[in-house]
């Protein structure tokens, strides 16, 4: 089982932009909002982990293998900073795990016979449901 090896904000490129939304006039003045890019390809990551990141059906990863994370959710850049490496290294943690292959498995003889006479049932159900004829 691999683990997630913590990411060196070395390889994180992040940018503060203007959030979004309702703010007032503070929300037009202060870049409080984050851009984190994370180039998936060019980090330290094992290649296992690599591979299942751009594998990963995820939209906030581009064509280019970068990840783009945007976090506006405080009003402080350091919380969203923050905030914004918490959700990458989650991201990298949750695709560490391998999923667990499955196995399929045969249903048993109870319920065989449980579900063949559960269809008969019904079956007379319906056929009662005919015309009555006299």
């Amino acid at each position: 089982m691999l683990h997630a090896p913590p990411i060196p904000e070395s390889e994180v490129e992040i940018t503060a932009v203007r959030a979004q939304g309702a703010g007032g006039q503070n929300v037009n003045k202060v870049s409080s909002a984050i851009h984190l890019r994370f180039d998936i390809r060019a980090s330290s990551l094992p290649e296992a982990i690599k591979e299942r990141l751009l594998a990963s059906n995820d939209q906030r990863i581009t064509r280019d293998g970068v990840l783009v994370i945007k976090a506006q959710a405080h009003r402080s850049q350091e919380q969203n900073r923050e905030d914004a490496l918490r959700r990458l290294q989650d991201i990298v943690e949750a695709v560490a795990v391998p999923q667990r292959v499955r196995r399929p498995t045969r249903p048993t003889r109870s319920s065989q016979k449980k579900r063949l006479e559960t269809k008969s049932s019904r079956g007379q159900i319906k056929a009662l449901r005919g015309k009555v004829t006299d």
